[in-house]
């Protein structure tokens, strides 16, 4: 397999992953991915993703909302709170607090930008703010389709957060 297949392997089945990562997973030095990944940009064979001192890559046929998603997904605090949400469907600001074990402001830095990239919605019941998923499907889906194996092992890893208190 040549080096450019290889790395469109690599992205296909990582979706979001970051330079380094990739440096990581083929041995290749950092001026080599760098060529390579520029020359799969300039052809059109995978999306390059650059944000803040971030450069995530993904496959052509993630869609802009799926790449928002799994971006969220690979960030560990953003991660929690939509696991939580997967398993408590609704849920209010201090039981998510609660649920991640991050302070409040970490917590409430977080949710805003998940309901700013549109993922989760904010209703009043009771006079309370409730946070959900706005498209609950769509995030088994995501994680389903691309990470079985980091879904088990987030689980596991934030089960084993709560059985440790």
């Amino acid at each position: 397999m040549n080096r450019v297949t290889e790395i469109i392997n690599i992205i296909e089945k990582n979706p979001g992953i970051k330079f380094r990562e990739i440096m990581r997973e083929t041995g290749l030095k950092n001026g080599v991915l760098s060529y390579h990944t520029r020359k799969l940009e300039e052809n059109g064979s995978v999306k390059i993703e650059r944000k803040s001192g971030e450069t995530r890559f993904y496959p052509l046929f993630v869609t802009k909302e799926e790449s928002i998603l799994i971006t969220s997904l690979r960030r560990d605090t953003q991660r929690y709170i939509l696991l939580s949400l997967l398993e408590g469907e609704s849920l209010s600001f201090n039981e998510i607090v609660q649920k991640v074990k991050k302070a409040p402001s970490t917590v409430s830095t977080f949710l805003a930008k998940l309901v700013e990239d549109n993922i989760i919605e904010i209703k009043i019941v009771e006079q309370k703010k409730i946070y959900f998923l706005k498209n609950v499907d769509m995030v088994h889906e995501i994680i389903q389709r691309y990470n079985p194996v980091l879904l088990e092992r987030t689980a596991y890893n934030f089960a084993d957060t709560f059985s440790s208190l």
